[in-house]
């Protein structure tokens, strides 16, 4: 009888040994959603949201990740904030209804479903944004990624850069179009600090 009991109590240790995820939440400071979009044929306008917050999970063993992003869509700066003699700056305009809503719709969020790895690296995330109260598919690609110690406070961390696109008129945002460029390229630089 003590040999079953040993027996089974160590076909348990494997289980309890089993690696969890591991999870990291985003630094503010470092982490940033930056767009970029044509504007009259003309140019690229660029832009990026200040206030970024959220966490993902790793579990390179398993090849099984995830992430959950918010966005403060009040803190859109295109570096152009000051009216001037104009009735509103650039900033403002996007704020308005007629584009990210931010009274009604102060933040867009991203929520992966299925993460896939090539090797111990994520290469492409799946997910749902929803933006103005509409949720949409959207892929990124992780195009750069990294782990280590922080160099400074020794903290161990992840980051790497995202990137995909969306077409905004998917979301009901169809002001200024065809003028103002339907496709919006995303961009995600990110750093994120393991709990």
């Amino acid at each position: 009888m003590k040999g079953l009991t040993l027996g089974l109590a160590m076909l348990c240790v494997p289980l309890g040994a089993a690696a969890s995820p591991d999870t990291y939440e985003f630094d503010r400071y470092h982490t940033y959603v930056h767009f970029a979009v044509d504007h009259l044929g003309m140019s690229t306008i660029w832009g990026r949201f200040d206030a970024v917050s959220g966490k993902f999970t790793l579990d390179t063993q398993a090849k099984r990740g995830g992430v959950e992003l918010r966005v403060e869509t009040a803190s859109i700066n295109t570096g152009d904030n000051e009216r001037g003699s104009r009735a509103r700056s650039r900033d403002e305009h996007l704020r308005n209804a007629d584009f990210f809503n931010v009274l009604e719709f102060p933040q867009m969020t991203y929520k992966s479903s299925t993460v896939k790895f090539s090797g111990d690296a994520p290469a492409t995330v799946q997910g749902q944004l929803m933006l103005l109260g509409v949720t949409r598919p959207l892929s990124l690609t992780i195009d750069r990624w990294n782990c280590g110690l922080h160099p400074f406070n020794k903290k161990e961390m992840c980051g790497g850069n995202a990137s995909g696109s969306i077409k905004r008129s998917d979301f009901g945002m169809k002001y200024a179009l065809p003028a103002v460029g339907d496709e919006v390229k995303l961009f995600v630089e990110f750093e994120g600090y393991k709990q």
